[in-house]
């Protein structure tokens, strides 16, 4: 895949999102915790705007020592953006998404 610049990040504040018209396609720009990750601005599903969706920690599931459901509490290592149509969710670090990994 060819390298294209899409805009320098170095105003892009702590957690803002830029959306910058590439061609015929929108090309998200996300600061996050110091990274900046850029996306196409288009969910797999229906093709909502993907990147301007919430962002927030991976929901897990809290198993006690009898592998019983006990609860659920956030992820401290894991990030995802969250599309604003269906709620489908992305891994922020490497896009793959959660529920689908074929999309």
């Amino acid at each position: 895949m060819a390298e294209i610049f899409v805009t320098n990040t170095d105003g892009l504040e702590e957690g803002a999102v830029k959306v910058i018209a590439v061609a015929n396609e929108e090309i998200g720009v996300i600061r996050h915790k110091g990274q900046c990750y850029a996306y196409l601005n288009r969910c797999p599903h229906q093709g909502g705007p993907a990147c301007v969706g919430v962002r927030m920690p991976k929901v897990e599931t809290v198993l006690n020592d009898q592998q019983q459901f006990f609860g659920h509490r956030f992820s401290e290592e894991e990030d995802h953006i969250v599309c604003p149509w269906h709620g489908y969710e992305f891994n922020l670090a490497n896009g793959r998404c959660i529920g689908d990994e074929a999309l």
